[in-house]
């Protein structure tokens, strides 16, 4: 367990959970479901028996340094890794790799997000644990595939091999495709959903990247000298400015010819918009979700989050999003949701601080 390590992403701002989720307080630092744990705390919970507290590192920026240092206290400052701009996924898991492998050159790292939910998580702890026998073993880029429930334009597919055994090649990545594609994704029941979970042994991974990713290699490799010590800011900014932004799956899963999937039922959700929350939520006896001081008459399938110290009174509403978060309160019908972006964009012409 000791060369286990966990890179937890924690960067994003969460745009499509706006006004909860903002660019102060982002969503992943939010017990959005009203657990009593933060979706970044339930993430470093779960890892609870697949590596030592101290194998946990968070990528994030810097302005979100101290609130990761106040839900995760057991961190040290070298455990939490401060991007100088945000690049997309590929330059955040080189710089976990390259600051991990400096430490530890036979480390096995898993790769998780900060702000997923996973609702079996003795189930997720065994995936994992399959994940990280067979890549320690391997030269192998291993990623969880969740097993679809419905046919969803929002995810990714992965399509695999009906090899035998728990872990299975990767034929395929697809992105995000029509509804008509998804469905038969779904019915020829080789695909996978894309978790963005990944799992490599930090060999395996630096060794991908200078094969598909070289620039970026080469950026992380001559600013690893300096890791650990005071001129690592300094180095690090200067690699990104060599970093394009790219995902990790498009810039090395998609083109690597070693992608592994561990097929996985995991109760799981990416938790990126309010329908997902909604689905995910208890609901009362007229299918609301309601976190909040709130009084509903004749309303129904709605998912309410307002401050405990404000009453809401609802009356004859069906199927809206009623949020407040601080200085903003959004009412919008659920159906609507994808408009969430452009109201944050016209926000932010009111000012700064309503986003």
């Amino acid at each position: 367990m000791k060369n286990n390590y966990v890179v937890i992403m924690a960067g994003g701002i969460g745009t499509r959970f706006w006004p909860f989720s903002r660019k102060s307080f982002p969503k992943q630092f939010h017990d959005v479901l009203g657990t009593g744990r933060t979706l970044i705390q339930q993430t470093a919970d779960r890892f609870e028996g697949i590596c030592p507290k101290e194998n946990i590192y968070v990528v994030t920026g810097e302005e979100y340094k101290g609130l990761t240092k106040k839900q995760l206290p057991f961190l040290s400052d070298d455990q939490i890794l401060c991007e100088p701009g945000r690049r997309n996924t590929a330059p955040c898991i080189g710089y976990a790799s390259y600051k991990i492998q400096k430490q530890n050159p036979e480390a096995n790292i898993v790769v998780a997000p900060a702000d997923h939910i996973i609702l079996k998580e003795e189930e997720f702890r065994k995936r994992i644990s399959i994940a990280l026998d067979y890549a320690s073993k391997n030269d192998a880029l291993v990623t969880l595939g969740i097993q679809p429930t419905h046919p969803n334009t929002g995810y990714g597919y992965i399509q695999f091999a009906e090899d035998e055994g728990e872990v299975k090649k990767v034929k395929t990545f697809t992105e995000k495709p029509n509804l008509e594609l998804a469905k038969m994704f779904i019915d020829s029941g080789d695909y996978t959903w894309n978790a963005g979970i990944f799992v490599w042994s930090v060999s395996s991974i630096t060794f991908a990247f200078s094969k598909y990713l070289p620039e970026e290699a080469d950026a992380f490799n001559s600013a690893q000298r300096c890791f650990y010590t005071a001129d690592e800011k300094t180095e690090l900014e200067a690699a990104y400015s060599r970093c394009r932004s790219i995902s990790i799956d498009n810039g090395l899963m998609e083109k690597a010819d070693n992608v592994f999937v561990v097929k996985s039922d995991i109760g799981w959700s990416d938790l990126g918009t309010w329908r997902s929350v909604y689905e995910n939520s208890n609901l009362d006896e007229e299918s609301n979700s309601i976190d909040g001081n709130v009084i509903a008459y004749d309303s129904k399938n709605c998912v309410v989050k307002t401050p405990k110290d404000k009453l809401v009174v609802l009356n004859g509403l069906d199927g809206y999003i009623v949020s407040e978060f601080d200085n903003v309160l959004m009412i919008c019908k659920m159906e609507d949701e994808q408009k969430v972006k452009q109201f944050v964009a016209d926000a932010e012409e009111k000012g700064s601080e309503f986003v």
